[in-house]
């Protein structure tokens, strides 16, 4: 029977192997002529016998680990799942549950095909995207996975709905009709600090330093701690709240959920879309932009590692930029200044 794989030396001495069907040239990335020759041999007796290929490999892989073969998507979920902590372990929770991933969820690891995946995904939403990448990069971290299901380029982009700060103007507007006194000083906190909903509802009296004007929490999210100075805007707030324990009894105990349901309803009744708690956060950073607030400090108080993220929340700020030569004409008359 005629060969489909034929092998030929390059002048670089790399042996390469010739599709004769499609003639595509692919490198064996051996100089060595009989290790070279075994390779194209194995990729002829390959198109001989599709049927047992994955025999054979599964009888290979058993032999290193025998949990190997018998791996299922739904194990590399629980496991991924013990690697989060805080709201990040409720989150995956929640995405493990996506009935998006029931056609896969009891598919082993090795006969999980391309097709199988796309099939998820067109029946899913964008969180679906998103921990399926998630997932799949975990088991090909950990070795369970020998080749990628899907190659990197053949993902779907994800595209995720546009996210926008809360203006002043509709902060102000919620706030007034607002007739819940908690949940008012409970907004104004996210204005002034900008903080995430769930760090902001379980501020505790002991976290403010009347002293030195300074607020300090443990962000949720990463166990990071947070220093922010606040002003008098936000001191006249804190005065009105507890003196002991939680600043906002109520809403700490509420689940996230309750709580962006308590804003949704407060913005139905103004008319405000487009918002939500979060938006308080991105308020905040292009409040920071806008006035030129150094980025390194904007970066700190709102707890972002990463400049990237910070300026993904700022990107839409509108920044006035003055002239060259207004600005030169600034910092030559510093020095003056300064005599």
């Amino acid at each position: 029977m005629k060969q489909r794989y034929h092998v030929f030396r390059r002048e670089n001495g790399i042996f390469y192997s010739l599709d004769t069907l499609t003639k595509k040239r692919q490198s064996l990335e051996t100089s060595d002529a009989e290790t070279a020759q075994r390779l194209a041999n194995a990729l002829n007796e390959a198109c001989k016998q599709p049927a047992i290929n994955l025999q054979i490999a599964k009888a290979y892989l058993a032999a290193a680990d025998s949990n190997y073969i018998r791996r299922t998507w739904r194990e590399v979920m629980a496991e991924f799942v013990k690697t989060k902590t805080g709201s990040n372990h409720t989150r995956s929770e929640r995405a493990v549950l996506d009935k998006s991933f029931d056609s896969i969820r009891d598919r082993q690891l090795l006969e999980t095909r391309a097709e199988h995946f796309l099939r998820v995904l067109e029946s899913g939403k964008v969180s679906t995207n998103n921990y399926l990448r998630r997932f799949h990069n975990f088991a090909a971290d950990m070795g369970w996975l020998p080749w990628p299901v899907l190659p990197k380029r053949q993902w779907p982009a994800i595209h995720y709905r546009e996210k926008r700060a809360v203006t002043r103007e509709e902060h102000e507007l919620i706030v007034n009709r607002e007739n819940n006194l908690e949940m008012r000083a409970f907004l104004w906190c996210c204005w002034h600090l900008g903080g995430s909903q769930s760090d902001m509802a379980h501020l505790k009296s002991e976290d403010v330093d009347w002293t030195n004007h300074v607020v300090s929490f443990f962000r949720a999210k990463t166990g990071v701690a947070q220093i922010i100075h606040f002003a008098d805007g936000l001191a006249e707030i804190f005065r009105d709240l507890p003196g002991e324990g939680l600043l906002f009894p109520r809403l700490a105990a509420m689940d996230e959920k309750h709580r962006a349901s308590l804003f949704q309803r407060a913005c139905r009744r103004v008319k405000i879309t487009g918002v939500s708690l979060h938006s308080y956060r991105y308020a905040w950073a292009e409040r920071a932009r806008t006035c030129g607030y150094p980025e390194r400090f904007a970066q700190e108080a709102l707890g972002h590692n990463s400049v990237a993220v910070h300026r993904a929340y700022a990107k839409r700020a509108k920044v006035k930029i003055p002239s060259l030569e207004e600005y030169e004409k600034k910092i030559i008359s510093l020095p003056a200044m300064n005599q």
